[in-house]
């Protein structure tokens, strides 16, 4: 019985080193969100964190709320690639494990 709970420990223990080095790599990953057929885009990491806003020359002479409407549209499109691009990853590392639908990691 002791060998089987070791067992289990090893697996958690490896489980976890796998699971920091997932996280990692999330947080080095950058996308690229866009709107208005890229004329607004925001670069974000996977920890969701602004690297940089581009935004096309041509939108400096429209109306200003246009402009942050597209802005704003563009850090959500990059959210939900970050989002995806975590769910992807995570997916890969939990595969086999037998989890509950839904249940997210980390704890």
């Amino acid at each position: 019985m002791n060998t089987g709970f070791g067992n289990i420990m090893k697996q958690a223990q490896e489980f976890q080193t796998r699971l920091q080095k997932v996280q990692e790599e999330i947080a080095a990953c950058e996308v690229t969100g866009e709107a208005g057929a890229g004329m607004a885009q925001v670069i974000m990491n996977g920890r969701h964190e602004v690297n940089r806003i581009i935004v096309d020359p041509a939108l400096w002479t429209e109306d200003r709320e246009m402009v942050q409407d597209l802005i704003a549209a563009a850090v959500n499109d990059a959210v939900k690639k970050v989002e995806r691009m975590t769910r992807e990853k995570m997916s890969d590392l939990t595969a086999g494990m037998g989890l509950p639908p839904g249940f997210k990691l980390p704890f």
